[in-house]
């Protein structure tokens, strides 16, 4: 028999177990948040975050955050032609986004998609120029084919300097990016520059050398280039014996050396396969946005892809999402400027908090979901 208002004696292993297992428990044991809500909800509480930062700097400038970001909104997504700039603005950064995951998965650091763009572009570019009698049936497979050479070459080349000479790639890759933009420029100012112009550019581009439109829109055979990628990817990663050494490998190169994986070889393949998307992607922009070699044909593809894939946690799926937000946020700023007359510099600078907050955002909640 107990005192009154005396606590009763439990006996040993009476009690409610249940109970005793949760207060056990660590506190992010009991209250774990599941990991695909965290994917989900981590880039659109880093968007709505970095979009009330830019809604201050749009106040402090002296306009109206609601007016700019409808502005935005309307750019991006207002109507067909609005929709077909996105997608175009898409298409190379899912590409790339898709090349650079293939590497990150493996644990290569491809630092330059910009130089295997700009190669890329410029074996492609050379085949439209020497060959423009070529019928298109012929022709523009021999560009793509030239493109994805030109850029799985130059990144073949970091990737042998890293298994031969222990050259961290991503040294190597950025050095490499210099090299080919200054190549492609000097090449637009001499040797391919168009006989008797004066701008550092080549002749123009037969209309056979050029992807062709679809369905009577802007929306060219490139988008669906890039599409068409987005299994193959999902294939070789997750379904063929390839995809799992080049994970494996990306695990851990001692684990993968003890189960008899050739790192080496995979390393290589890695870059090579990012560096041909990259090359593929600056063929298919100088064919159709561009049409002819310039000095400057890239939009930041190569940086932005890196971001891409990244933010879409080096899943192809994630990599569509990811392209389509960057696309709607580059064409989005731009409308801001344009139609709200927001400063070009401030629009910029909104874009870049939204991106970092996203990125910031997704990071912390991944990290927190670890440990």
């Amino acid at each position: 028999m107990t005192e009154l208002g005396s606590s009763p004696v439990v006996e040993p292993g009476s009690g409610d177990r249940a109970s005793e297992e949760e207060l056990s428990l660590a506190p992010e044991q009991r209250f774990q948040i599941p990991p695909a809500l965290v994917n989900a909800g981590a880039p659109i509480l880093g968007a709505i975050i970095g979009l009330l930062i830019g809604a201050l700097l749009i106040v402090i400038a002296g306009r109206d955050p609601v007016e700019a970001y409808a502005s935005m909104l309307k750019g991006a997504f207002g109507g067909s032609r609005q929709i077909t700039e996105t997608l175009l603005k898409a298409a190379p950064l899912l590409l790339t986004g898709l090349g650079f995951t293939v590497a990150f998965r493996t644990r290569v650091w491809n630092i330059g998609g910009e130089g295997q763009y700009y190669m890329g572009a410029l074996l492609g570019g050379m085949v439209a120029l020497f060959f423009p009698e070529w019928p298109p049936g012929l022709l523009l497979p021999a560009m793509l084919l030239a493109g994805v050479v030109g850029g799985m070459l130059w990144a073949a080349l970091a990737a042998l300097l890293k298994i031969k000479r222990g050259v961290s790639e991503i040294i190597s890759t950025l050095m490499l990016n210099y090299i080919a933009v200054l190549l492609v420029a000097y090449l637009s100012r001499g040797p391919l520059q168009e006989p008797g112009g004066y701008l550092p550019e080549s002749a123009q581009f037969v209309e056979a050398a050029r992807l062709p439109g679809l369905f009577g829109t802007r929306v060219h055979l490139g988008v669906l280039i890039a599409l068409f990628f987005v299994p193959l990817v999902y294939v070789l990663l997750w379904v063929t014996p390839l995809g799992f050494w080049l994970r494996a490998v990306g695990s851990k190169d001692s684990v993968a050396e003890y189960a008899g994986f050739n790192v080496e070889k995979a390393i290589f393949f890695a870059m090579a396969f990012s560096g041909a998307l990259a090359g593929l992607t600056g063929l298919i922009e100088v064919s159709t946005v561009h049409t002819r070699l310039k000095a400057t044909i890239t939009g930041g593809y190569g940086f932005s892809g890196i971001l891409v894939a990244l933010l879409g946690r080096l899943h192809p799926v994630g990599v569509v999402l990811a392209s389509v937000f960057f696309a709607a946020l580059f064409i989005g700023a731009e409308s801001m400027h344009v139609l709200s007359g927001l400063p070009e510099t401030l629009a910029e600078a909104i874009q870049a908090v939204v991106v970092l907050s996203v990125l910031a955002t997704d990071a912390l909640a991944h990290r927190g979901q670890a440990e």
